[in-house]
């Protein structure tokens, strides 16, 4: 924009007029995968001083509610492109215990469909979204799945449920065909014109059971794959017409520089890459609309991202021909401040993007790369993360973005060139208020931020929540659950006879306002 604003300063213009679009709830879902303690010690314990009589964690079920968290992507991940789903219904003494070969674990299958609909009904009824195996199975498994868990009753398959103590169907709507295909390391890995052709089928089978599902199909796993593009291009334009999702995939962490330390500028600029992937990734899909004549839309579901320190120690997987263990602990990242804050800048990114993204899950959900931890038979706490993603769905869930017109200053980074300072979004929420989220990307500098309300609304009051510590590598922890917290920023004012609002951000930091 044409403002002009020095070094320390930046200001944001909320315009009610230009809408980005409407938020899809579907923004603030996550992720729970059959991998370490996510399921087993996370949100399923029996035993535990919490349990209920199905063994389902009631810390973790309050948490669940207080995070906010919509849509649960189900089961996997790696996991399920080698998961046979008839293992995880019927009598829990009766299941077969496998070989997990995703994560070297062994799975027990004490916990599996009819489970994860029952505790999703407890954590308040939140939407289910199943994953089909694309990579060891094919088009009958995936059908079986359909019709076991979507008609009513009357054939073999529906009737089995029924027997397993679900009368009504689950009412699957939203459904993966398969998971990160493209990657090599995914069990059944395959081409994109493999790929394509396999979720083609399957996609057309299903809607001949079901023709009002949504389905997505898998994008690339990366921005940084090799064949990022044009597995799009040769995905799209097999599954196009059938489809309504591809997916992106995102993980972030701070590269180690020669010298041995963190290349922190870079990391807390990850926004500018989620925000080209999807930019990338819709310009495919208008390519390939436009090549088909088509009048169909799809959309982006961003059902994996996170921050993952990908190559760290908890991230191992066990190994050795007799070394299958039930539910070890892996990828367990503590969070610190930094993380935190670069993790609530994805958001606001996902927000941005609300005109083509419709759906997205935070990986994971307990205890892997996850909000929230626990211990077995012990307690369940928030991490830093957990704090941006609670007060984003607090307020922006059933609300509209506003067109963010953003002047900002720049630092330049070793991965992504000059970046914006700050990044900010602002959504009008359905109540009429207005709720402005930011993040302070500097790693030494206050930041003066100026925000020019809408005219014509007449804000009372202005409340700042911010997260930061002088200390960026704080973490919560086992033995101090509530280092990191959100703070009341009391340098926010408002000018309700200009409409403008004035906070201080400090150095690396996320803060939300609301105007009420």
């Amino acid at each position: 924009m044409a403002q002009e604003v020095t070094a320390n300063k930046a200001r944001l213009v909320v315009d009610d007029a230009f809408e980005v679009a409407p938020v899809n709830n579907r923004l603030f879902g996550s992720f729970v995968e059959h991998l370490g303690r996510c399921v087993y010690t996370g949100i399923y314990e029996p035993g535990h001083p919490t349990a209920d009589e199905d063994g389902f964690r009631q810390d973790v079920i309050d948490l669940v509610r207080e995070l906010g968290a919509t849509t649960i992507r189900y089961p996997g991940g790696n996991f399920m492109s080698g998961y046979r789903w008839e293992d995880g219904v019927g009598p829990k003494g009766q299941r077969p215990r496998r070989l997990d070969l995703a994560w070297h674990s062994t799975e027990t299958n004490e916990f599996g469909l009819h489970e994860m609909v029952k505790w999703l009904d407890k954590c308040g009824g939140n939407e289910l979204m199943e994953a089909a195996n694309l990579g060891t199975r094919g088009l009958q498994e995936a059908l079986d799945l359909l019709e076991y868990s979507n008609i009513p009753g009357g054939t073999a398959l529906s009737e089995q449920r029924r027997a397993n103590g679900a009368d009504k169907p689950f009412d699957i709507r939203m459904w993966c065909l398969g998971n990160e295909m493209d990657g090599p390391w995914q069990i059944g890995h395959k081409s994109a014109e493999d790929y394509g052709t396999l979720a083609a089928s399957v996609a057309a089978g299903m809607r001949m059971m079901d023709p009002d599902l949504e389905l997505v199909v898998c994008g690339s796993s990366s921005h940084e794959m090799d064949t990022f593009g044009r597995w799009e291009e040769t995905v799209l334009e097999k599954t196009y017409e059938a489809v309504n999702f591809i997916s992106c995939h995102a993980y972030y962490f701070p590269a180690l520089k020669e010298d041995g330390t963190r290349d922190m500028g870079s990391f807390l600029a990850s926004g500018v890459d989620m925000d080209g992937f999807i930019n990338d990734v819709a310009a495919a899909i208008d390519a390939t609309k436009a090549r088909l004549k088509s009048k169909h839309e799809v959309y982006i579901s961003f059902d994996e991202w996170n921050v993952w320190y990908q190559h760290d120690e908890p991230s191992r997987n066990p190994e050795g021909i007799g070394n299958w263990p039930v539910a070890p602990r892996l990828l367990e990242d503590l969070y610190s401040v930094a993380d935190a804050v670069v993790f609530g800048d994805l958001m606001i990114t996902l927000l941005k993007n609300a005109d083509r993204v419709h759906a997205a899950s935070l990986a994971q959900l307990v205890n892997v790369i996850a909000p929230i931890m626990t211990e077995p038979n012990g307690p369940a706490w928030r991490q830093t993360t957990f704090y941006p993603f609670a007060v984003t769905a607090e307020y922006a869930k059933g609300g509209t973005v506003l067109e963010p017109k953003l002047a900002s200053g720049t630092y330049d980074t070793a991965k992504y060139g000059e970046v914006p300072v700050v990044n900010s979004v602002a959504v009008r929420g359905a109540d009429g208020t207005v709720s402005v989220f930011v993040v302070n990307r500097s790693l030494d500098a206050e930041q003066d931020f100026e925000i020019k309300l809408p005219e014509g609304l007449f804000a009372k009051t202005v409340t700042a929540q911010t997260l930061h510590d002088d200390d960026l590598l704080a973490k919560n922890t086992l033995d101090n659950q509530n280092r990191v917290v959100l703070h009341d920023n009391d340098t926010a004012s408002l000018d309700g006879e200009t409409g403008t609002a004035h906070v201080v951000l400090p150095p690396v930091s996320w803060t939300a306002l609301h105007f009420a």
